[in-house]
């Protein structure tokens, strides 16, 4: 199948990501979002993310203007896949919205056209069920930032047809990334294995067995982590962190997912990482400075 105009569903930060890749690799792209503000927003990051790669020479100062010029936006879902060879849905991690917007895209898409979610937990194949063409439905999870990230989790849904899988497996090759093809069960495999992880850690705070900059330095240093757990539940989002483990938990009914009480209390709280400006950390505007949160000092 031939892949030219690609829609991406939300223009936060991976949807924003998404559509800065596939304009880079020479796709036209519409970037779908029903607020104009957050639209013009994400082609203020793009830009920006842009300047960086000119900067760091991976790109030329031509390539930029080309891949910029391959971006369009609309606030209207109709109008915005009414053209489209796949449609990558990048919204909030909330299944009733995932739901409502793949009912809207299938209704409102060329008829072969494939419908990808960038889902990092939600079952691919209850999603397909909103639609009528389940067996043109996948995940596509890209890694946040997606510019950066090489690894595409590409997940099969129960219908999901094999050419479709072998179609999805190529075009994120002509982006430049690898991509690793799983099943569709609670998490995947990238979340499957790494919110456990980040639980973990967060148990180890909430019992006083370490605090945030000991659980953080073991496990860059001793096992070759680039960033701890507390740090990286931060940048994904602890509100994102709880939606997955949740997700696990209900999945599988199995105890060893059920979310830290401490994790559950921060989201409550709103301290929810980067984006609310504190977490485990504190994150002040113009600083790279780590510091740890007043609330986990000794």
């Amino acid at each position: 199948m031939l892949i030219q105009n690609v829609t991406v569903i939300g223009a936060g930060t991976m949807g924003n990501g998404i559509a800065h890749v596939f304009a880079q690799a020479g796709f036209k792209v519409t970037l779908v979002d029903v607020q104009q503000t957050q639209l013009d927003k994400a082609l203020q990051t793009i830009s920006k993310n842009l300047d960086r790669q000119v900067t760091k020479g991976i790109i030329t100062e031509e390539q930029k203007t080309q891949t910029y010029n391959r971006l369009c936006t609309s606030t209207s879902i109709e109008n915005g896949v009414s053209i489209a060879d796949i449609v990558v849905e990048a919204a909030t991690e909330n299944i009733d919205l995932k739901l409502k917007i793949f009912a809207e895209i299938d209704a409102a898409a060329p008829a072969a056209a494939i419908l990808a979610s960038n889902t990092s937990s939600i079952s691919i194949t209850k999603i397909a069920a909103a639609t009528k063409r389940p067996d043109k439905v996948i995940g596509m999870h890209f890694m946040n930032p997606v510019p950066v990230m090489k690894l595409v989790e590409i997940i099969n849904g129960y219908a999901t047809d094999a050419n479709i899988t072998n179609t999805i497996v190529e075009l994120s090759k002509q982006l430049g990334k690898v991509p690793c093809v799983v099943n569709d069960y609670p998490g995947f495999i990238a979340n499957k294995i790494l919110m456990p992880m980040i639980n973990e850690a967060i148990y180890s705070l909430y019992e006083g067995i370490a605090g945030v900059e000991s659980i953080d330095t073991i496990m860059k240093l001793g096992m070759a982590h680039p960033m701890g757990p507390l740090q990286l539940a931060d940048f994904i989002g602890l509100d994102v962190c709880l939606s997955i483990l949740n997700v696990l938990y209900t999945g599988y009914g199995n105890t060893k997912y059920a979310p830290c009480p401490l994790l559950v209390n921060m989201v409550t709280a709103g301290k929810l990482g980067v984006k609310s400006g504190e977490g485990f950390y504190v994150y002040a505007a113009g600083s790279k400075d780590l510091v740890v949160s007043n609330r986990f000092k000794a």
